[in-house]
């Protein structure tokens, strides 16, 4: 879960005078993870772990428990009313209502089961945890709400072809009553930390099946009005689609933290000109943005700075504005004095011939700024 290369590169660092000494710090953060980080890496890095995202806090997350909890608690009390009235009813939108409430009831065991993994402390060879165990649940979460879409596609199309008998009195009735009880379960979610992939997930599934309500429900007074018992086939239809939609946009993020991207609308090219412009820096490179879990971008980067400037100070500045405009919290920089032939190099306008690790981000400047 850490970014690519960053074994070699931390190896590499540990051995070499020149990327090590008197540039970085290891930042104690009062836990075990943090002087484990300060002590694995050495002088070469410094490691500023941003835990003020919702679920890296003790009381966001014991909160976010007891809401996923008490709707799990009201879907599931309702789920098995509806299965009953569904086969009685035989309505497909109701029946697509109560598997939709069965994957909502997984959906929230899946996200407090991710929960309770993501918050056990860093130890062995998982050095940020296991905090990628709700990636893991949002992407199934997805999937379900994708293979969930497909199915009733399926069966809405054959429905429209040959539509059953429906019983739409039972039908407004259930409908209406599973509005309520979707509405307080939406409520309840609402009120948790959506930044995480997990519980947005679980969101998802509790919203899409408020729409799916209120769709049987509508169906149900078509068909009580006037008989046209393909309204219901087209209710499952409309709230499919909506499973579809909302099923891709999950794994498609879920599937962005997994290979490691730039969180959305963070853009890497940007952030590297933006360091490589600060006071006294030469060059950026080998930076690398990612995410461990959502809402926890990570950031780190090796950066040149002019003979005689301080380190220190420009690795204060570059965490400060990627904190400030950028909310990297954790970041890892590497600071080193650049060598003079990279400034003069600089200065003369030639092409880099690489005798300095990875591509460089935004310009190369010479000594002069």
């Amino acid at each position: 879960m850490g970014e690519p290369g960053d074994a070699r590169r931390r190896l590499r660092l540990r051995r070499g005078k020149g990327h090590g000494e008197g540039h970085g710090h290891g930042h104690d953060h009062g836990h075990a993870h943090g002087r484990g980080h300060a002590r694995g890496h050495g002088d070469g890095h410094r490691h500023d772990h941003g835990h003020g995202h919702g679920h890296g806090h003790v009381i966001s997350t014991e909160a976010d428990r007891r809401y996923l909890t008490a709707a799990l608690l009201l879907i599931v009390s309702y789920m098995a009313v509806e299965v009953v009235v569904g086969v009685i009813a035989r309505s497909l939108a109701l029946i697509t209502d109560a598997g939709h409430m069965l994957t909502d009831a997984f959906a929230i065991i899946f996200a407090l089961v991710a929960m309770r993994i993501a918050a056990r402390p860093p130890q062995g060879g998982f050095t940020y945890g296991l905090k990628r165990a709700e990636i893991i649940s949002a992407a199934l979460n997805g999937a379900t709400l994708l293979l969930l879409g497909v199915y009733f596609v399926y069966e809405g199309i054959e429905r429209l072809i040959d539509p059953p008998d429906v019983e739409a009195p039972l039908v407004v009735a259930a409908g209406a009553a599973g509005i309520v009880v979707n509405v307080a379960a939406t409520w309840l979610l609402s009120r948790a930390n959506r930044t995480s992939l997990n519980v947005e997930g679980a969101f998802q599934h509790i919203l899409n099946d408020l729409y799916a309500f209120i769709g049987t429900t509508v169906a149900g007074v078509i068909i009580l009005l006037t008989g046209w018992t393909r309204a219901d086939a087209i209710a499952a239809l409309v709230v499919a689609a909506l499973m579809l939609k909302a099923g891709w946009a999950l794994v498609v993020n879920a599937g962005r933290v997994f290979m490691e991207a730039a969180p959305a609308g963070m853009n890497p090219a940007e952030i590297g000109r933006r360091t490589a412009a600060l006071d006294h820096v030469v060059e950026v490179h080998d930076l690398h943005i990612w995410e461990v879990t959502s809402g926890y971008p990570a950031l780190s980067a090796h950066i040149l700075v002019e003979p005689g400037a301080d380190c220190h100070a420009v690795r204060q500045r570059a965490e400060r504005m990627v904190h400030d405009e950028y909310g990297i919290k954790h970041t890892t920089l590497q600071v080193d004095h650049a060598p003079a032939r990279l400034l003069s190099i600089g200065r003369s306008g030639e092409a880099n011939d690489g005798s300095h690790c990875g591509r460089p981000e935004g310009e190369s400047r010479g000594d002069d700024g």
